[in-house]
């Protein structure tokens, strides 16, 4: 009998820091500090979906608002 998990049964939730970037994190581990749950979860797949379409400036915050002015 195996113990290692299939990666696509995998789930995750997406998170994102004070600069706005987005990233996904494996359940149940502990969020790092700075990290904080978006509210939405699932496979990898769907995560990554939703971060393309959420996510459309990579620029930490404080260079996107500084390239404004």
């Amino acid at each position: 009998m195996s113990t290692s998990s299939n990666a696509s049964e995998t789930l995750y939730d997406v998170v994102v820091n004070q600069e706005g970037q987005h990233s996904i994190w494996p359940l149940p581990k502990s969020l790092p500090l700075g990290w904080t749950k978006v509210g939405v979860k699932g496979t990898k797949a769907s995560c990554l979906a939703y971060i393309g379409e959420a996510w459309t400036d990579m620029r930490p915050r404080s260079l996107a608002v500084e390239s404004r002015h």
